[in-house]
């Protein structure tokens, strides 16, 4: 459903509708993208080496995040493409991706997944009574919007604050991103190893480190290294939720919970940018790093009311 959901609204794109149904079309991207979120997060925390496959799959979500801009970029500003025709390519990507995920998970139906025996209550109500999904939904909420506020605002405050150029500035995202990309494939082999709890909190010490240096020393060139190592150290802590959420969860809640989890992420996308906008538009935009450093103090306290894992709910399937 989610691939052609896809399919679909590429072609609606790629025909260069008026605004009205492109606002539509877009719509349901995102509802595809929400589907394939909670299906994907959820069937690949519960493999072997969850850490590690979770590391890899948002990975390739930050290596998207970093060449897609670029190359839409490209072609629109050197090749003299129309904006619409980038569209193409995510055409011919959708058709691909409907294709292969059909020919893959044809026979894994609804019933595979059904209600646990004496279950008597749909499975989203069921999650929600629990209090792990809404820890972590407020957390990937925080974290997701600090991600996006961040990736966001970055040229603005580099070419405004640090005095950049627009390309330089630029490039500071690209490393941002690229950092995000490889700290998620590269730690989750570390996150797995110490476990996630503790990994978790060390990433958060760090970051809040780069945060402050990011934020205090004023030259561009520390600036642009120090927001790479950022979003390397930023990059494992949704996946590593995700993990979280399946170990201390029933195995047939994971789908509705992380689903809701990750709606909630979702939200923070498009939350926290608008207000970091809002409030950038009176105070300037150096409110950035204070609000991101007061973020990630406050998702640090949050990571820590989830429950500890007990050892036979910690599992490597």
């Amino acid at each position: 459903m989610g691939p052609g959901l896809h399919t679909l609204s590429y072609l609606a794109i790629c025909l260069h509708p008026p605004y009205p149904i492109l606002v539509v079309a877009y719509i349901f991207v995102g509802y595809g993208h929400g589907l394939l979120d909670a299906a994907w997060n959820a069937w690949l925390s519960n493999m072997a080496n969850a850490n590690e496959m979770m590391g890899f799959l948002h990975g390739f979500y930050g290596l998207g995040a970093t060449l897609g801009p670029l190359v839409a970029t490209s072609l629109i500003a050197k090749v003299g493409w129309p904006w619409y025709a980038f569209y193409y390519f995510m055409l011919g990507g959708s058709f691909i991706e409907l294709a292969v995920l059909t020919a893959s998970f044809w026979k894994e139906t609804g019933k595979k997944h059904s209600r646990a025996p004496g279950q008597k209550k749909g499975q989203t109500r069921e999650a929600l009574t629990h209090r792990v999904p809404w820890t972590v939904a407020i957390f990937l909420l925080g974290y997701v919007g600090a991600e996006v506020a961040l990736g966001g605002w970055l040229v603005t405050f580099m070419m405004r604050v640090r005095g950049g150029a627009p390309f330089e500035s630029g490039m500071t995202v690209v490393g941002f991103w690229m950092g995000l990309t490889v700290g998620r494939v590269i730690l989750g082999f570390v996150t797995g190893k110490i476990g996630e709890r503790l990994a978790v909190i060390i990433y958060f010490i760090i970051s809040m480190g780069l945060e402050l240096l990011f934020w205090l020393v004023p030259r561009f060139h520390v600036s642009a290294v120090a927001v790479a190592f950022l979003g390397f150290f930023l990059g494992p802590l949704f996946p590593a939720a995700i993990v979280v959420a399946t170990k201390l969860l029933p195995k047939h809640l994971h789908i509705s919970a992380i689903g809701f989890a990750a709606a909630c992420g979702g939200g923070g996308a498009a939350l926290f940018p608008f207000a970091v906008g809002a409030i950038a538009e009176r105070a300037g935009v150096q409110v950035l790093q204070p609000i991101v450093l007061g973020l990630l103090a406050v998702l640090l306290g949050i990571w820590l009311t989830l429950p500890r894992i007990k050892k036979h709910q910690s599992h490597s399937t």
